[in-house]
């Protein structure tokens, strides 16, 4: 009996010691209210309810040096975007099919790049592609137009400066405005026309935007508007939207808007 107890003693010992051993993992914290961003003084929120990063995820916006990005501009999209010579808001969104979008290396020497769709990330991982942006790729897709995303985190601002100088001027020269901020051609187009579409739609909203956001995180009347009434024609459009390039930007979003992104490219 003596040695019997013994064995189940030294048994549940054995259990004890080693399970205490273990190093449990800690659960990540809910995404519900942490919000990720980069405010600026026109964003309404501080950087103590709204970050670069999502604990929730373990992800943190990269940043970019100069000449990162001055590299990326350096790369040519082999089968370049055609233009968009119709307005897209006089049709209902593009029903997408969930996809991925990245970046397929054809000539490293000549810096050629084509774009492609995979069904998620680690389809493109094993294909040996980059992921640049998490849905189907549209006209804003392009590395040159991710340079401009990465670069100013609140180029919102300088998109709504064009629209404002250019509210009673010809459509192309709201186009020419968009493109001085460095976004490809198409890229300018599908910012135009939602430019547009916002001031016919949102003008009573946006007429005295102060803040992007409520002081509970929500957005504000303007940009809730614009995300209605535009954002789902120029999501299905553009493709390349800040969330889901995982860049942190002026306008905070809730961390489960937001999709994490590594940016692997070939930086020479």
């Amino acid at each position: 009996m003596q040695v019997k107890s013994f064995v189940v003693v030294t048994f549940l010992l054995s259990i004890f010691f080693f399970s205490c051993k273990e190093d449990p993992t800690e659960p990540l914290p809910s995404c519900e209210d942490a919000m990720f961003g980069q405010p600026v003084a026109s964003t309404g929120l501080d950087n103590s309810f709204c970050k670069p990063s999502c604990a929730c995820s373990n992800f943190t916006s990269k940043n970019f040096t100069p000449d990162q990005l001055e590299s990326l501009q350096n790369w040519t999209m082999s089968t370049p975007f055609s233009s968009l010579l119709k307005n897209p808001y006089e049709e209902e969104a593009e029903q997408k099919s969930e996809a991925v979008c990245a970046v397929i290396i054809e000539d490293m020497a000549k810096k050629l790049y084509t774009l492609s769709n995979f069904s998620d990330a680690a389809a493109a991982k094993a294909a040996g592609a980059i992921l640049t942006h998490h849905n189907a790729c549209g006209l804003c897709s392009t590395l040159t137009d991710f340079t401009v995303y990465a670069n100013d985190r609140n180029i919102g601002t300088a998109v709504r400066n064009c629209g404002l100088v250019n509210a009673l001027q010809p459509f192309d020269s709201l186009l020419v405005c968009l493109e001085g901020l460095g976004f490809t051609k198409p890229c300018a187009q599908i910012w135009a026309f939602n430019t547009r579409n916002t001031q016919m739609n949102c003008f009573q909203e946006c007429i005295n935007l102060e803040t992007y956001h409520n002081s509970d995180g929500t957005l504000g009347e303007c940009l809730a508007c614009d995300e209605k009434i535009s954002g789902p024609v120029f999501k299905a459009v553009a493709g390349r939207t800040r969330r889901n390039t995982g860049l942190a930007s002026s306008i905070c979003r809730f961390c489960d808007e937001v999709k994490a992104v590594e940016h692997d490219y070939p930086f020479e």
